[in-house]
């Protein structure tokens, strides 16, 4: 039988220089892509109805602080507070927040209990463009309320 011999393989400065110049552009087109989309108060609004199971929104109760004008959109700090006893036959058991400017509608979401003891969280939120800030109180019977804030953001947080 005879053997065959494998040679070995050889690549040239140039093609090397070529596959990797491909594989740079590939990348770098793909982010440029992944950004065009935008959430709309349309989207916001839709995903709130999903995560709230469609229930009928009352306004009120759900106050959302945000800054009025965030010089820097990726650190915004927002607290959003419910009136509520948060008694155990009363209580928040959820807070959704989206906006509806930036890349993806969905910011946080929050589980309450009765032990939580007062109805109020606070975190660090990144927005991408001037927008509303919209959060969705899932009250312990069922009821669903809403508050809303618009902050003008200066410098984008989300690519902007």
């Amino acid at each position: 039988m005879a053997k065959t011999i494998k040679k070995p393989l050889s690549v040239d400065r140039r093609s090397l220089l070529k596959a990797t110049g491909v594989g740079v552009l590939a990348v770098a087109g793909s982010g440029l892509l992944s950004r065009t989309a935008q959430a709309t108060p349309e989207t916001a609004a839709k995903k709130l109805s999903e995560l709230t199971g469609g229930a009928a929104v009352k306004q009120g109760k759900v106050n959302v602080k945000l800054p009025e004008i965030a010089e820097n959109g990726r650190t915004v700090p927002m607290t959003v507070s419910v009136d509520s006893p948060m008694s155990s036959g009363n209580y928040v058991k959820t807070i959704h927040v989206v906006a509806e400017g930036n890349p993806n509608p969905d910011v946080v979401s929050f589980n309450l209990s009765p032990g939580t003891g007062k109805a109020e969280v606070a975190t660090r939120i990144r927005l991408g463009k001037t927008q509303n800030v919209v959060a969705r109180a899932v009250m312990s019977d069922g009821s669903v309320y809403e508050g809303k804030r618009q902050v003008k953001v200066t410098i984008g947080g989300c690519g902007g």
